[in-house]
């Protein structure tokens, strides 16, 4: 396990770096002089010049990416060209409401995506089984913003019950706050990705139904719901388990749309900003945090397939 788990964590640096170098040929190669933005388009080519020179942009491509990923390295991410705040000082103010949106998501995904993918892949020609396959279709159709919008027009504009602009409240300062200023752009996200992984969650399954090791358990007498529980929901969360971290990934910086519908102050709503005006600073520091995240995530995705099969981390 040990050996799987180096070999694992050696890939994650190489990616990383890689990454890091396609974080920043990206944001270089953007139209547009941030010194020009920063200082106003009636600036002298001396003022320019000198703004330029100071914000490190006169230099040669790997030169500056030396600099920035020396940097970055020790956790120094610069700072936003408009506020003037160390880069990794707003990204962890914007942390927290992200990190709060994505558990709430993936509670309510793993809440509705289970049953539905078990009832899916055991009952699929009953009547519950064809009205759940109706809502992951449907699911996997709608865009998530409209659906967004939609819970706005219903929930907080007719109803009232919910507010339609979600202010970032703790969870551990105030649980029903926190569920009220969350629960509209954590259902408006949820919606497809339950339709995702129950989708994933019952394919996988309905294969393992068909194997031998379930017929004999079967055959010695073990009750069904045991069959199903110990032998066949655990073999078929393998992929499942994937399609998860995955999503888990993208709720952390794939939410910029989401979070502009409902004005929620998270990492995707920062990156939104920033690239409108154009704070490459802000924008390398945050996408390469993204990066760093997702390809985490995967990595424990893989060590919890190294737990669950111990044959994936022997080969």
């Amino acid at each position: 396990m040990y050996g799987y788990l180096v070999r694992r964590l050696m890939q994650f640096a190489v990616v990383l770096l890689l990454g890091s170098v396609a974080v920043w040929a990206f944001v270089f190669l953007l139209p547009g002089d941030p010194a020009t933005v920063l200082i106003g388009a009636d600036a002298t080519e001396a003022e320019l010049a000198a703004t330029r020179a100071r914000m490190g942009l006169d230099q040669p491509f790997l030169a500056q990416y030396g600099v920035w990923l020396g940097h970055a390295l020790t956790g120094d991410l610069g700072a936003s060209y408009y506020s003037g705040q160390p880069v990794l000082t707003e990204l962890l103010d914007r942390i927290p409401a992200t990190v709060q949106l994505a558990g709430f998501t993936l509670v309510l995904t793993l809440l509705i995506a289970v049953p539905v993918g078990i009832v899916v892949a055991l009952r699929p020609y009953s009547v519950v089984g064809r009205v759940l396959q109706g809502y992951l279709t449907v699911g996997l159709a709608v865009p998530a913003f409209w659906l967004g919008l939609l819970l706005i027009i219903v929930l907080a504009v007719q109803l009232r019950w919910l507010p339609a602009s979600s202010d970032f409240v703790p969870l551990w300062q105030d649980p029903g706050a926190a569920l009220r200023s969350t629960i509209l752009p954590a259902a408006a996200i949820a919606v497809h990705t339950s339709s995702v992984t129950a989708r994933f969650l019952a394919n996988s399954l309905g294969e393992v139904m068909g194997k031998d090791y379930i017929r004999t358990a079967r055959a010695k007498g073990v009750p069904e719901r045991d069959v199903i529980r110990r032998h066949a929901v655990r073999n078929a969360a393998l992929p499942t388990v994937t399609i998860v971290g995955l999503q888990l990934g993208s709720f952390l910086g794939g939410t910029v749309v989401i979070e502009a519908v409902f004005n929620y102050p998270g990492l995707g709503r920062l990156l939104y900003t920033a690239i409108g005006e154009r704070d490459y600073a802000l924008v390398q520091g945050g996408v390469l945090f993204v990066v760093a995240t997702f390809l985490l995530l995967n990595l424990l995705v893989d060590v919890a397939y190294g737990v669950l099969d111990p044959r994936i981390r022997l080969a």
